[in-house]
């Protein structure tokens, strides 16, 4: 009788220990000591109850590899639990484990067809592997839970990419409902105005990207662009300015804000802008360099003007506008009629073909009439 007595009472105390470390390896996990999680759950003497745990532990400090082999053990020790196969699959999707990922989401949408979350997951799957049928499996996630914001973003992306506007926003206003400030599903809504050339429409959903916290390169580029397309030049350049603090080495940025002060005929701010996006750039700049002599012309400043069409034409000899501009600067410039008449002449010479031919020949005209009466 008193061996019995001991005997449960050994058995007693084991459990006891037995439970105190499984409560002190819990703690160490909900703290996010999780090797020390590791360590105690391991001294355990049954480890069928806590292979799921350890499994998250490794997880949790991003060693996949002993993650997958614990939940391995997991399944062999708990075949029934969907939830370990369910976290499973995840680690095996996550870790590009596609094709196995792919059949056990597939198993576990066997044992439970109403589950939304397998066939999301499944459609995740598919995506990775190329296969269109991804959507399908969106869709009827979609179908089981209105409510799910994830699947509600891959449908909206898919019509997006597609250009059917309409289904996208159909999609987007779904997940807003439920949602309001879902930041992926904002920035799908004020991309897909975008796309439509809806820049006013936009403009307010990227401000709500803004609003919620979201700053991005990408945000304030298409804030900036959007308000162009509205002529709101001075809104434009701030926008593209705070995008330039992502990239401070975008020349093309820096050549942008310099068109939009050009339309805003702040000519000085222009010719600083695109100067130096043009001392940045390592590409044929004939086109910029033609931009940069017409700001100088507005500004009245005809020798660099002409120094710039100069160097557009040395980067592209055939740009015809930037040798008319030339040639229209130094009649600006030069105060001489006879040189002036020996430029035109020049040109309508060497350039029978030329669109601008035309007004050459116009201005040579008024040029030797000019001479005519002076010597009269």
């Amino acid at each position: 009788m008193k061996l019995n007595l001991w005997l449960l009472c050994f058995v007693f105390t084991i459990n006891l220990c037995s439970q105190n470390l499984k409560e002190e390896a819990d703690d160490f996990y909900n703290n996010g000591n999780f090797s020390k999680a590791i360590e105690t759950y391991q001294a355990l003497d049954n480890l069928d109850v806590v292979y799921d745990e350890i499994a998250k532990a490794y997880m949790a400090i991003g060693n996949y590899g002993e993650a997958l082999v614990n939940y391995e053990k997991a399944i062999t020790a708990n075949p029934e639990d969907l939830l370990v196969q369910y976290e499973y699959a995840k680690l095996l999707s996550r870790t590009k484990k596609y094709d196995k990922a792919n059949q056990l989401f597939s198993n576990l949408i066997a044992s439970d067809s109403l589950n939304p979350n397998y066939y999301y997951e499944l459609g995740v799957v598919l995506e990775k592997q190329k296969d269109t049928t991804s959507l399908q499996k969106f869709l009827h996630t979609f179908g089981l839970d209105q409510t799910h914001q994830k699947a509600v973003f891959k449908i909206a992306k898919h019509h997006l990419i597609k250009r059917n506007f309409l289904e996208a926003h159909k999609y987007i206003d779904r997940g807003l409902e439920s949602y309001k400030n879902n930041v992926e599903l904002i920035s799908l809504k004020a991309q897909t105005y975008y796309h439509q050339e809806y820049y006013t429409h936009a403009v307010v959903w990227f401000n709500k990207l803004l609003d919620l916290g979201e700053k991005s390169e990408f945000i304030h580029e298409k804030l900036s662009l959007s308000y162009a397309q509205n002529s709101d030049y001075k809104a434009a350049i701030y926008h593209r300015q705070q995008a330039l603090k992502y990239n401070p080495y975008d020349a093309n940025a820096i050549f942008v804000i310099g068109n939009y002060y050009q339309r805003l005929e702040n000519f000085e701010e222009a010719e600083k802008h695109i100067t130096l996006a043009l001392t940045m750039k390592d590409l044929p700049l004939s086109d910029e360099y033609q931009q940069l002599g017409t700001i100088f012309n507005r500004q009245k400043k005809y020798d660099q003007a002409i120094k710039a069409f100069q160097k557009s034409l040395k980067e592209d000899p055939s740009n015809k506008m930037s040798e008319f501009f030339l040639l229209r600067t130094k009649d600006e410039y030069y105060a001489d009629v006879d040189s002036k008449i020996k430029l035109y002449e020049q040109f309508i010479e060497k350039n029978e073909k030329n669109p601008f031919v035309s007004y050459a020949q116009g201005r040579l005209k008024e040029l030797k009439e000019e001479k005519f009466l002076a010597g009269e």
